[in-house]
């Protein structure tokens, strides 16, 4: 077998597993949509979203497409977001842990099983990580991952 073929297999796997669970474009949409009612009602993490997204539908189908592509492999999503979370001055990790609460509650109350809501709260604990460790690079270089570590 070569390796397109393999990848294409896992891939192939990996959404048929999460169609029986449960996860689908659906479901996904359905999450996004009431994430973001959250997001926007919030008093710490409203404004920062209020001041850097002017088009809320656009941004919505983006971040459709980005999970689809997470839970899904579905190759919807192409963009840089360590970029974009980099170019938002002041982000830290109480700003992270509050999306990340969000982002729970809101499972909580919609996904169709816990292994649902598992699925994605862990996939959204590691991105959320993977972009704290990257603005903290950005800001003070590896030493302050060492810092931080060591502590």
């Amino acid at each position: 077998m070569n390796p397109s073929d393999h990848v294409a297999q896992a891939r192939a796997r990996k959404m048929a597993d999460a169609l029986a669970l449960g996860i689908d474009v659906a479901f996904i949409s359905h999450l996004v949509e009431r994430f973001y009612e959250a997001i926007r009602a919030d008093e710490m993490l409203g404004p920062i979203f209020g001041a850097k997204v002017s088009d809320w539908p656009s941004h919505l189908a983006r971040m459709k497409d980005f999970w689809a592509s997470i839970m899904l492999e579905s190759g919807r999503f192409s963009g840089n977001p360590m970029r974009k979370h980099m170019a938002i001055g002041g982000l830290d990790a109480a700003h992270f842990a509050r999306w990340q609460s969000l982002w729970d509650v809101t499972l909580t109350q919609i996904a169709p099983n816990e292994q649902v809501a598992n699925r994605f709260r862990d996939a959204a604990r590691r991105i959320g990580e993977s972009l704290l460790t990257g603005i903290q690079i950005e800001r003070g270089g590896l030493a302050a991952i060492s810092a931080k570590a060591a502590a």
